[in-house]
């Protein structure tokens, strides 16, 4: 479902990916992890097609973002990590908004939001002001407004910020029922437990390249107790000591 080669994104004296190549299969549930500026976001950013790669090829259910990027970003819903809201907006204006990007009619859409927004308890809240919400009432609209067009790829950027533990736990209900029945979801976290429950492959990225990638099972030796210690094996710095012994 995500086909990513030699992803390469230069900023000024900064590469933040260095030929990342990556494959995701459909109805995977992959979590992307790595450090703070490790290239997450960006990678996420160039996977739903906010920013254009220096190098290499996004490809998304067979179709090129660079050659068809409404296409395939028709296949995506999208949860960024500090999503943009409208507040003067209702959350049901918000979600019908969406919907009519995705060219939907209200017969289409209505009976989904009716489902979304009671699986997330949202009902009594949804013709509030955006202005009035708390960030994990913010977090449901916009996880609603992402699924309301049935996407093939879920990409979300740390999904379970803000949620409370009950819809914590009704969020990933939904994506285990999606990812059951052939959608892909792709998301990072720094919630490695999260990863460790709910993903059935990983990749570990560091300074813009693919350290890591495979399941639990894969990525950790037989003296790491979990994916914690794994993943801080992995992306350990070198020492100076270690550095001068490679010279």
């Amino acid at each position: 479902m995500i086909k990513l080669e030699n992803l390469t994104k230069d900023f000024i004296r900064l590469r933040a990916l260095d030929g990342l190549d990556l494959h995701v299969k459909k109805g995977e549930i992959f979590g992307f992890l790595g450090p703070n500026g490790a290239g997450k976001t960006t990678t996420i950013r160039l996977i739903t097609g906010l920013l254009q790669p220096t190098f290499g090829r996004v490809i998304i259910g067979g179709i090129d973002m660079a050659e068809r990027p409404r296409h395939a970003k028709h296949q995506i819903g999208y949860v960024p990590d500090h999503p943009f809201l409208y507040d003067r907006l209702s959350g049901r204006e918000f979600i019908e908004f969406q919907a009519q990007l995705f060219l939907l009619k209200p017969d289409n859409f209505k009976p989904k939001l009716d489902e979304l927004t009671d699986t997330l308890s949202m009902d009594e809240w949804l013709d509030e002001r955006i202005e009035s919400y708390s960030r994990g009432m913010r977090q449901k609209i916009v996880m609603v407004s992402a699924l309301i067009h049935d996407p093939q790829l879920i990409v979300l950027d740390e999904p379970l910020v803000g949620l409370d533990p009950k819809a914590a736990k009704n969020v990933k209900d939904i994506l285990l029922r999606r990812s059951e029945s052939g959608t892909t979801i792709f998301f990072s976290t720094h919630t490695l437990s999260l990863a460790q429950e709910f993903c059935h492959n990983m990749a570990i990225i560091n300074h813009g390249r693919l350290i890591a990638q495979g399941t639990y099972s894969e990525l950790i030796e037989k003296q790491d107790p979990d994916l914690e210690t794994a993943f801080l094996r992995l992306t350990e710095e070198p020492s100076e000591a270690e550095i001068q012994d490679g010279d």
